[in-house]
């Protein structure tokens, strides 16, 4: 693991940035939001802040650069106005960049996921997160 770890991330690092996206200047937390809204569509704010352990605040502004490059959209939710959703942007080109982006990594998570049992699948999720905190206990 000590090899490998390095290694996944500095190739995942390394995957390409579609050419539309690339004047963006996105950055990994971008990626990490924009899988969260690729994979579970529409998604509150406060949510979104919940799935990446981040402050609501902090969610909020890195929506509004997304917004403001065209990335993503965000509307009063119907339900709850005070409330804001957010979407990856309805641009069948940007839609498009995002997908290519992302769908390598999505492939390969499947590839190797897809012939493991439901047990099996939490046993390597439960792995990872468990890796993540003891790091961030050392540090």
């Amino acid at each position: 693991m000590l090899l490998t770890m390095p290694r996944l991330i500095s190739r995942a690092k390394r995957t390409p940035v579609p050419e539309q996206l690339r004047s963006l200047r996105l950055a990994p937390r971008h990626l990490s939001l924009l899988s969260c809204l690729l994979f579970d569509g529409p998604t509150p704010v406060k949510d979104l802040a919940a799935r990446l352990e981040v402050a609501p605040t902090t969610v909020s502004l890195m929506v509004s650069d997304l917004q403001r490059q065209g990335v993503v959209d965000r509307r009063p939710d119907p339900g709850d106005r005070r409330r804001s959703i957010v979407s990856i942007s309805e641009d069948p080109a940007t839609r498009g960049a995002v997908d290519a982006w992302l769908a390598s990594s999505a492939r390969a998570w499947h590839q190797v996921l897809d012939g493991l049992s439901p047990q099996e699948r939490a046993t390597v999720v439960r792995v990872i997160h468990g890796y993540e905190e003891a790091l961030a206990a050392t540090s």
